[in-house]
């Protein structure tokens, strides 16, 4: 199996990649947002792979980051999607948008991705959910719900809501309406008393 290839891009377009390596030009599809982190052609690119085969298929995928390589093959374990629509899922959406909008179960953010439908983005809520990591998910909620120095005070105000019982999904969620209410709240103990007064 491929890992990853390291060459000389040789073409460039917004999905499609050809990687010069050693003379042998490998051919990879790329979500947009591998694409717009990559240099020019005719410059040295390493990309993360992932070999798709299939009886009548072989084909390399390509990824600037782990996590959109992570995404792509969690994509891929769900019922019904298939490469392409896992690369279009990571072309409509960052990674971190997709975490953030399936830890708030955000079904109609991910319906508004091209081929994607209410049905399958249910499924991928469903299925991802508990498939995401704790810190991918207090990262997604924090991203989305607060500016970068309100970070930890969000994830402190789920971990707290959390070992108070509360199930992870219904934390973040109370924890957003605080600040959807009052995008001020800074300290912790205060969201903590707002979300378990609301």
């Amino acid at each position: 199996m491929i890992t990853y290839l390291n060459g000389t891009i040789a073409e460039k377009q917004p999905t499609r990649v050809v990687l010069d390596v050693g003379g042998v030009g490998y051919e990879l599809l790329v979500p947009l947002s591998s694409c717009n982190n990559m240099p020019a052609t005719g410059e040295e690119c390493k990309l993360l792979t992932y070999d798709y085969v299939r009886e009548d298929q072989h084909v390399l995928f390509g990824f600037a980051t782990e996590r959109e390589r992570r995404m792509f093959t969690m994509l891929l374990s769900i019922s019904g999607i298939g490469p392409k629509l896992a690369l279009g899922a990571l072309s409509g959406m960052s990674v971190r948008e997709l975490n953030a909008a399936v830890a708030t179960g955000d079904v109609a953010r991910i319906s508004s991705i091209s081929g994607i439908g209410k049905k399958t983005a249910e499924r991928i809520v469903i299925e991802l959910r508990d498939k995401l990591s704790d810190t991918d998910a207090f990262e997604a909620i924090a991203g989305a719900d607060a500016s970068p120095k309100d970070d930890l005070m969000v994830r402190d105000a789920i971990t707290a809501l959390v070992s108070l019982g509360y199930k992870q999904n219904n934390a973040r969620k109370m924890v957003k309406r605080v600040l959807d209410h009052d995008p001020d709240v800074t300290d912790v103990e205060e969201a903590i008393r707002r979300a378990l007064s609301e």
